[in-house]
């Protein structure tokens, strides 16, 4: 699916301003910069876009950029390849990978599918273009009650590959929901204790939290939302004190956004590591975005049978948000 080229850093290739440097490029390759929450500051800083999966897709499929660098991890830069047949995409790590779209190899779900066949397939957008080609509609957290809300009670539903996610739009819609049984490492490695002492310390704190949390994280939540609803949720509430069960790179913005507000990344299980933090997201930095840019790889590209496999069900959900 990947270009083998890596890009090196060779620290004599790189400007002491990677931030002019950076933009000259983008102005040279009319390129467009798209950014998840979960990337590093100085990235989210320079992107011309930042959001979640849903509001990433959204801006991949209209951009009028000759080159997209998506700085995210691999399923990202495949949907924008997906969606952008004849442009470069481009992202920083080939490294950036998910670990919940590996939890779903496309030949064990090919088999899981036929054994329902009678299920419709809605696959979260954290998974691999294989697992989006066979798949029915795609959905992101910020997205899928909705379109479950709109699939008729009476068609049977796969959710993929999200158990914590198709456990909460289960919950949310009502909705019997056959789950395949992935998760991301990030939000099952938030402790419940921990969060719970935490509260104590801060009472009047709110609890927010992603719904690919583990249902004893969610239950002391005070709100459930993607990334973006997080966001939008902790500028709007009268409380002055959040304790933020996502991957905390969301917390830069949410301190742009509310600088006189606190915010406090909930604890992982292990005191003596950065749990809470995704080490694939963490893997692109503001150096290996400025050599991708300079030269022009690492390049996503994938078998057209399996883009256009993948672009129907994308298509779909796009049209149902």
């Amino acid at each position: 699916m990947f270009a083998t080229a890596k890009p090196k850093v060779n620290p004599h290739e790189i400007p002491q301003d990677l931030f002019t440097a950076i933009n000259e490029l983008k102005q040279e390759l009319n390129a467009v910069i798209l950014a998840h929450y979960y990337q590093e500051a100085d990235i989210q800083d320079i992107a011309d876009y930042l959001g979640d999966s849903l509001g990433l897709s959204q801006q991949a499929a209209n951009t009028d950029a000759e080159v997209i660098v998506f700085a995210g991890v691999h399923f990202m830069a495949e949907t924008a390849k997906i969606l952008n047949p004849n442009k470069l995409v481009l992202l920083p790590d080939l490294e950036a990978g998910c670990s919940l779209a590996d939890s779903c190899p496309p030949k064990e779900f090919k088999a899981f599918k036929e054994a329902h066949q009678d299920h419709i397939v809605i696959s979260y957008i954290n998974c691999s273009a294989e697992i989006k080609a066979l798949s029915d509609i795609i959905c992101t957290s910020s997205n899928a009650v909705k379109i479950v809300n709109q699939i008729p009670q009476e068609q049977p539903i796969i959710f993929a590959p999200d158990r914590n996610l198709g456990r909460y739009v289960s919950e949310q819609t009502g909705r019997d929901l056959v789950m395949w049984e992935g998760s991301c490492i990030v939000h099952e490695t938030f402790s419940e204790k921990r969060i719970v002492e935490l509260k104590v310390e801060h009472p009047t704190a709110e609890i927010i939290a992603h719904p690919e949390c583990e249902p004893p994280v969610l239950r002391h939540a005070d709100f459930i939302g993607s990334t973006t609803a997080l966001l939008n949720y902790s500028q709007n509430s009268p409380k002055n004190k959040f304790i933020v069960a996502t991957e905390p790179g969301i917390i830069h913005q949410m301190e742009k956004a509310a600088p006189n507000k606190l915010f406090i990344p909930a604890p992982g299980i292990d005191d003596n590591c950065a749990c809470n933090e995704c080490p694939y997201m963490r893997l692109n930095t503001l150096e290996k975005l400025y050599l991708a840019m300079k030269n022009k790889t690492p390049e996503i590209t994938m078998a057209e049978d399996i883009r256009i496999a993948a672009l129907k069900p994308i298509q779909r959900m796009l049209e149902m948000s």
